[in-house]
């Protein structure tokens, strides 16, 4: 006959003889116990590949990379410092970037992953054209409409980064506001060189709040502190 055992919440199905007697379970109780354990035990949450958080390295990448390029760009440093900044925005700001917005994809994280995934391509891009452009400026000419065109197109996404930092925190909408106008400036200045000095300044002032902002966020996850700009905004 069939009963329902309370004790394992699962319907037991006995036998009986001609004689009437109840038939032993084919079944061992210690089995069955196993059994049951397994069928109770808790699921595992599957664990984050990446623990750590990319974002902080990632900007830093983009911060330091920046304000190098700006020191030439407001004339603190002589343009021969520029081999420096393109060795530094290959690697530093171009793959290491890259790496930080492939970690971020990974974490889930869909804007981040983005947002350093592009930038990181930018700055191995610019490097490598700068390089060809030095080595051999007989093939690779100076090409100012091309180049105000790119500057402007790079500002247009960045202002589409900038709309989702409005639901980000303050610390992310210094960085890519300021940057839509280093952009902005920085096609102007292929044409009239006080617009490029001041992308400069702009540029600097963008690359230090993406440093700042790195540590902000560095210090919230080890520290515990909460730094001015972190805290989560919802504007849109």
């Amino acid at each position: 006959m069939a009963r329902f055992s309370e004790d394992t919440n699962t319907l037991d199905v006995e036998s009986q003889g001609s004689d009437g007697k109840q038939k032993a379970d084919p079944q061992s109780s210690d089995a069955k116990q196993s059994k049951i354990r397994v069928q109770l035990a808790p699921v595992k949450e599957a664990q984050e590949w990446v623990r750590g958080d990319p974002g902080p390295y990632g900007l830093l990448c983009f911060g330091m990379t920046t304000c190098m390029l700006m020191f030439i760009k407001t004339k603190w440093a002589e343009t021969l410092f520029l081999p420096t900044v393109i060795c530094y925005a290959a690697f530093y700001g171009g793959l290491g970037q890259f790496v930080a917005g492939i970690l971020e994809l990974i974490k889930g994280n869909t804007f981040g992953g983005t947002a350093f995934a592009s930038y990181g391509s930018f700055w191995m891009g610019w490097a490598l054209l700068e390089y060809l452009t030095h080595s051999n400026k007989a093939l690779y000419p100076h090409a100012q409409v091309g180049k105000t065109l790119w500057c402007g197109l790079w500002a247009f996404l960045t202002a589409g980064f900038f709309v989702v930092t409005m639901r980000k925190n303050g610390c992310l909408m210094t960085i890519f506001s300021s940057l839509v106008v280093t952009f902005s400036l920085l096609a102007g200045g292929e044409w009239n060189e006080k617009s490029e000095h001041a992308a400069g300044y702009v540029g600097f002032f963008c690359g230090a709040s993406a440093i700042y902002a790195a540590f902000a966020f560095l210090y919230k996850v080890e520290l515990g502190l909460n730094l001015p700009g972190v805290r989560k905004v919802a504007f849109i």
